[in-house]
């Protein structure tokens, strides 16, 4: 059984990396690689999912109309909090890139971890989205983590995680990520919550 997951998460990440060799593809990618949302298991209302994707698609497009390619940029927003994470080409950019970020409607909180360097490249970009594939893999195995409640994000080697857990879940998470061939570092950007409001949501998704 755990194989066949493993396999799944990683022939849909390899097909993934397929598509990204694409003219079609941009600099800005919506949302970090391979993060599929499924409403019955997030614990955010379904409104939240909603907005966080509108938060995703206008401030890649926001940072895409005045940055251009001097900037490779991920956009992941959970519960309002905008997570950005790439390569920008000057300190100066970082900062216009953020401004823009906050600027736009709904944003909460803007965690800017760009790093100011080069692009990546393509064979990096690849070996990040499969490393993406494989800590999901990971979370599918663990039989005390939810996968679809986690949002990976993967770049150069550094995962970030997101998502709503408790700090149990959360040093779990963690641990289990780091097990990962190729991660350099784990950054956490969890919403906290304790284990009464996880029984809550819980109960709430059975009643569903």
């Amino acid at each position: 059984m755990k194989r066949n997951l493993q396999s799944l998460v990683l022939t849909s990440t390899l097909a993934v990396v397929a598509l990204s060799g694409l003219p079609a593809c941009a600099p800005l990618l919506v949302g970090g690689a391979v993060m599929t949302g499924v409403v019955a298991t997030d614990r955010r209302t379904t409104g939240s999912q909603v907005e966080d994707e509108g938060i995703e698609i206008k401030v890649a497009s926001a940072v895409r109309q005045e940055l251009g390619d001097s900037v490779h940029l991920n956009v992941t927003s959970y519960n309002k909090r905008v997570l950005m994470s790439g390569e920008v080409r000057t300190q100066a950019l970082k900062q216009r890139a953020e401004k823009l970020a906050q600027s736009q409607e709904n944003v909460g909180e803007v965690i800017n971890d760009l790093a100011v360097t080069l692009p990546s490249s393509l064979a990096q970009r690849s070996k990040d989205t499969i490393i993406t594939g494989q800590v999901k893999a990971a979370f599918l195995d663990a039989k005390d983590l939810q996968v679809n409640t986690l949002k990976v994000v993967t770049e150069r080697g550094i995962v970030y995680l997101m998502g709503r857990v408790t700090p149990r879940e959360a040093k779990r998470a963690t641990d289990v990520a780091r097990t990962i061939g190729g991660v350099t570092k784990v950054v956490r950007v969890f919403e906290e919550i304790s284990e009464a409001e996880l029984q809550r949501l819980s109960r709430a998704t059975q009643s569903q």
